[in-house]
């Protein structure tokens, strides 16, 4: 019997596929807002803008003028000591929390609440936006970064502006060891080997043999062991 293969190790708890969660900060997420907040606006102010072990954009510790605390992500134009509102009453300004419901159609929005007072779900990586498209009784029809359309709850808070940390990926890495301690901040085994360049024993598409190779796309069902290469696609190839 071969070894396990890297989809039946991972999630055993050893430090090879642990990430080095105990460094991170906070998670991003908005407080639960009290109702009155929607039909007024609260002032916050920036206390500090930090680095997240293990994400691409910078996370702002916000306080509310009740003492409360949050972390979020950080749109771009921020800086320590900024004011910003928070509410239905609050302006449509860079770094302002509004229900998407009472944000301009046209408007750049991050840090998006998939359903009320999840903390914010959608648009959350560096560089990123989304855009109001228009507001509908069926909800507010926004434009994610992949050019998706979807409709959300108008009650669901956004971040005006773009997230921080744009063209973060355009740097290259030039060496091996950045991009290792980049993936093991994300608890990612690097290097990654290639399942073809395995043998028949440790993975589904070893050996070398080119015979009538395996179909890559496997089940959602599968098996660990099974479970490699493109899960459940919808589709192969390139797009016509």
């Amino acid at each position: 019997m071969g070894k396990r293969i890297r989809v039946q190790r991972r999630g055993r708890g050893s430090p090879t596929w642990r990430a080095s969660t105990h460094k991170r900060v906070a998670p991003s997420k908005y407080p639960n807002p009290p109702k009155e907040i929607l039909s007024s606006a609260m002032t916050a102010r920036v206390k500090q803008i930090v680095h997240d072990p293990g994400r691409g954009a910078p996370l702002a510790c916000i306080e509310l003028e009740n003492g409360e605390k949050f972390y979020s992500v950080v749109p771009e134009g921020i800086y320590e000591g900024q004011t910003l509102e928070i509410g239905g009453k609050a302006d449509v300004k860079v770094g302002n929390v509004l229900p998407v419901g009472r944000i301009p159609e046209g408007t750049m929005i991050c840090n998006v609440e998939l359903s009320p007072g999840d903390g914010g779900k959608l648009v959350r990586s560096s560089g990123t936006y989304a855009v109001v498209v228009s507001h509908t009784p069926e909800g507010t029809l926004i434009k994610l970064p992949s050019g998706k359309t979807k409709y959300v709850n108008d009650l669901c808070l956004a971040t005006v502006g773009v997230v921080s940390g744009g063209g973060r990926t355009d740097k290259p890495f030039l060496k091996a060891g950045a991009k290792y301690y980049w993936m093991k901040a994300k608890g990612h085994k690097y290097p990654r080997t290639r399942g073809r360049a395995m043998n028949a024993a440790v993975h589904p598409f070893g050996s070398g043999r080119r015979g009538g190779r395996k179909v890559t796309v496997v089940s959602r069902n599968a098996p660990p062991g099974r479970k490699v290469g493109l899960i459940a696609a919808r589709r192969t190839g390139r797009k016509k």
